[in-house]
């Protein structure tokens, strides 16, 4: 039997599905021992940060014998439909709960779509240290502190700042996760080199064109938003620009391998023109085609 799906379009009506008083009608912080939740499927019409300070589901939530296991935080966007069991929302754990208009007309609503967290994929879960645990727990705490003051002009501004502080260690913490994860990245991109190789090899260029980030990461099973952050982190470049210089080192090797002509590599390598091509392979070989092929 399909689950049904609670539709949760505010934070006060969060607030009273969890059990919660309302401070606010755009902000909650919402401790998980006072929700008596049932499994099923919840809509949501804003933004939320998941701490879950339980060990269930480790595996589904994708922590690995690199991870910590002193917490996990998940990070759900308006609109998101999630599956509500007891590992998702614990008996031990809080919900930060915001609302958009919240954030409207502020250095955080104008920069939201920067903390790319909010796009990975569930089992891409943050799972951090005690250290980290507090720090995020210290966050929650100031804005719970903020939240039992009055409403006034000043309340906007200083719970958004608040959020935006927590948003920022959460960014400072995913990239300390890149980095306890630096093999498995490290295969991962391997993978991502043989993706790209057999793409150029089977001529698919000139059919679909150029490989997308969401090709290259449904094939790696990864978010795109993840997959982009993963690769840049360790290559220091997107992947335009990976696929730029993935495309100058083929086009290397059938110079020198192969008796094609300059405009038949160019095309193959799906190039607008010869001349940009030529421009191109000289700014980052140093050298034009010609010249690479029939060194003097």
């Amino acid at each position: 039997m399909k689950s049904k799906t609670i539709k949760i379009g505010t934070v006060h009506q969060c607030n009273c599905y969890m059990g919660s008083k309302t401070l606010h009608p755009l902000v909650s912080v919402i401790d998980l021992s006072d929700s008596n939740l049932t499994q099923q499927n919840i809509k949501l019409g804003f933004y939320a940060v998941l701490l879950r300070e339980c060990r269930c589901g480790d595996f589904l939530y994708g922590r690995q014998y690199y991870d910590y296991s002193d917490g996990t935080l998940l990070f759900l966007t308006p609109g998101e439909t999630i599956a509500i069991d007891n590992c998702l929302l614990p008996q031990k754990g809080r919900m930060l709960a915001f609302h958009p208009d919240l954030i409207g007309c502020t250095s955080l609503g104008q920069n939201i779509q920067d903390y790319s967290f909010f796009s990975y994929h569930k089992n891409e879960a943050l799972h951090i240290s005690a250290r980290e645990k507090q720090k995020v727990s210290e966050c929650f705490d100031n804005i719970r502190e903020e939240l039992q003051h009055a409403i006034d002009c000043h309340s906007k501004t200083l719970i958004t700042k608040y959020i935006e502080l927590l948003l920022d260690y959460c960014t400072r913490f995913n990239e300390r996760q890149f980095i306890t994860r630096c093999e498995a990245n490290k295969k991962l991109l391997t993978k991502f080199e043989k993706i790209l190789n057999e793409y150029f090899e089977a001529d698919r260029v000139k059919r679909n064109g150029l490989p997308s980030v969401e090709y290259c990461a449904d094939l790696l099973q990864l978010s795109p938003s993840y997959f982009t952050d993963l690769l840049k982190y360790e290559t220091g470049k997107n992947i335009k620009e990976h696929i730029q210089f993935k495309r100058i080192e083929i086009a290397r090797q059938r110079l020198q391998t192969t008796h094609k002509t300059v405009n038949q590599i160019a095309d193959e390598l799906g190039y607008s023109s010869v001349q940009y091509f030529t421009r191109l392979f000289t700014k980052i070989a140093g050298c034009s085609p010609n010249e690479y092929r029939h060194p003097n």
